[in-house]
């Protein structure tokens, strides 16, 4: 089984296409006029007659099947000057078009309508909400895009945004759930404490199933009882597999020992914390990997009973597993290998990736608006592979490189930042790529060189993983994302709301040393992935909110994580919320979609 949780619900969204919004697709009207006449009867028309012309004109291309030329129709014409009623007909119209499209932009202009108090119709205001939320969601804004279908969903009573709005749900950082608590209707409450169950299951199916049918038999009312996501129902068929032991391969000599040390602390603590909290942890059987290959190590682990296996961390013996054609046991790798994509069946990768960062920074800074970046990365291998990936990231959704400097982190940072800035041009932003003694330079330099307001970008590498308000105050305005662990104030709203507080109190005691506590917090997830392995095999889009981050599987295996995003205030990690009393990303402000929408789902309406 390889499901989604997007493809389940297909066939109710494209039965409850509303015909009098667009027509049936593809069916043309034996008495359409001419939509190239329409357009060049509108050059002459009055403003009103104009926009109508125009309407009717994308409407007829959108029952013939041009979308994309009714869209940019669509979306160019005066809505304004259009009445209540054929404003409604064109926001319902230009909303379909941009989600059949992955348009975010489209989507957001039309419902733009919800805000402006328009006349709408009870069924087209609840539809307009639903895309909304699709869009907010494909803009990376979880918490606006539940939001807004919830809202939908209080009004029309509607099962079937379930899976749209349970994806969003399981996307909120705890920071964001509480904001969402506040003032919550009974609706939302259900909403909560069904995920609530979930993040408590500790992944262990069986227990979330009957936690799942206790919730239904004491919630009967409630939308996600009577429908409840396909994501948990497609768990009913991984019943009776829970993972009971893991091999987990590990060098205890050679050059990553300690590292390796340090991550079998923080998989050891998480497996002593789930047997405290009540749920039967897996039997741990930890095998050293520092002098045997990899079929001596699989053999063994064979041979121990285990079902899953964790490791191994050298990048050699994960690259050597990448070119295998399937691994004999599911197998979560704690490094990623060279090659360009995974080929082997059965693994997995996960490691705290560079590059994750700075693709997740040029998805962010394109959806904040920016268009024209300069980057500076260190002139070697690990500053190449960065800026490659922020590159990649950023030219994929539309931006352009002013330039992109390799610069010698032992040269001064002023000509460094000169050069650079007269390279580049004009500007918008600046990705970052530096350490901490390095990247507190920047900012001040471009202050010096009369560029104080541009925007900087930069990875979790230039924070050191503990305020320094004094030493940090040069950063004050950078925006950089970190894992939860290291920035629990600004990520999440404390320690106790941090994902497994109790295995971080237990590892933050143990050391003063944030890259230890960030191979701890790895070591932590990889435990947790290592359980659901199972899970995100049968069940594509599978999510663990993590001490490292939200953390997803590609669909060649490699784990990405989405990171928190914090900025440094009066010399402190603060959430970007503080600084500017709003969203990061207005509704307004939108990019190119990051998050695709599966066909099945595009489309989609409420009843």
């Amino acid at each position: 089984m390889n499901t989604s949780s997007r493809g389940l619900i297909a066939a109710a969204l494209l039965a409850l296409l509303v015909s009098g919004c667009a027509g049936p697709a593809g069916l043309m009207q034996q008495t359409d006029p001419s939509p190239d006449a329409l357009l060049n009867q509108a050059e002459r028309q009055a403003p009103g007659q104009a926009a109508e012309s125009r309407l009717e004109a994308a409407s007829i291309l959108a029952r013939r099947g041009e979308a994309a030329k009714a869209k940019d129709i669509a979306a160019r014409l005066d809505d304004a000057a259009l009445s209540a009623e054929r404003r409604q007909e064109w926001a319902l119209l230009l909303s379909r078009l941009g989600l059949e499209a992955d348009d975010a932009r489209s989507v957001i202009q039309a419902t733009d309508l919800l805000d402006e108090g328009a006349t709408l119709d009870r069924d087209a205001a609840n539809n307009l909400r639903y895309r909304r939320g699709l869009a907010l969601g494909m803009l990376g804004e979880p918490l606006a895009a539940a939001e807004a279908m919830l809202a939908a969903q209080a009004a029309s009573g509607s099962d079937i945004p379930n899976d749209a709005i349970w994806q969003q749900l399981n996307r909120l950082s705890a920071q964001e759930l509480i904001a969402l608590r506040d003032d919550a209707d009974e609706l939302t409450r259900g909403w909560l404490s069904l995920l609530e169950l979930q993040r408590q299951s500790g992944g262990d199916i069986d227990r979330l199933l009957g936690l799942l049918s206790s919730w239904r038999a004491e919630n009967r009312g409630h939308p996600a009882a009577r429908t409840p996501p396909a994501e948990l129902l497609a768990l009913k068929e991984l019943r009776g597999t829970r993972v009971e032991r893991i091999a987990i391969l590990l060098p205890e000599s050679g050059p990553l020992a300690s590292v390796a040390g340090r991550i079998r602390r923080g998989i050891e603590t998480r497996h002593q914390q789930a047997g405290r909290q009540g749920v039967t942890p897996p039997a741990l059987e930890f095998i050293d990997s520092s002098q045997r290959d990899l079929n001596a190590l699989y053999a063994e682990a064979t041979m121990r009973g285990a079902q899953v296996v964790i490791g191994p961390l050298a990048k050699r013996k994960v690259s050597e597993l990448e070119q295998r054609q399937r691994l004999p046991l599911p197998t979560l790798a704690l490094n990623y290998g060279t090659a360009e994509r995974n080929a082997a069946d059965n693994l997995y990768q996960y490691g705290l990736s560079a590059e994750d960062e700075a693709r997740q920074v040029a998805g962010r800074a394109a959806r904040d608006g920016h268009r024209r970046a300069a980057a500076m990365v260190p002139n070697n291998d690990w500053g190449r592979r960065v800026g490659a990936a922020f590159r990649g990231t950023w030219e994929a959704q539309g931006g352009d490189i002013g330039h992109l400097m390799q610069y010698d982190p032992e040269a001064l940072v002023n000509n460094s930042v000169k050069r650079l800035l007269d390279l580049s041009g004009p500007v918008d932003m600046l990705f970052l790529l530096g350490l901490p003694s390095y990247a507190r330079q920047v900012p001040p330099t471009l202050d010096y060189q009369k560029r104080p307001d541009l925007p900087v970008y930069t990875t979790s590498q230039a924070y050191e993983g503990r305020p320094q308000p004094r030493a940090d105050s040069d950063l004050n305005g950078v925006r950089f994302v970190e894992i939860p662990w290291l920035i629990p104030d600004a990520a999440v709203g404390g320690v106790e709301a941090l994902p497994f507080a109790a295995s971080y109190r237990i590892l933050r005691q143990e050391t003063d040393d944030p890259a230890l506590l960030k191979l701890s917090a790895m070591g932590v997830d990889a435990y947790e992935l290592g359980l659901r392995l199972p899970q995100f095999q049968a069940i594509r889009g599978s999510e663990l909110f993590g001490a490292t981050g939200t953390l997803r599987a590609a669909d060649d295996g490699r784990i990405q994580r989405q990171l928190p995003w914090a900025e440094f205030i009066d010399g402190r990690p603060q959430p970007p919320l503080k600084a500017d009393g709003e969203r990061m990303i207005s509704a307004g402000a939108v990019g190119t979609p990051t998050n695709r929408l599966s066909d099945e789902q595009r489309n989609g309406e409420l009843d």
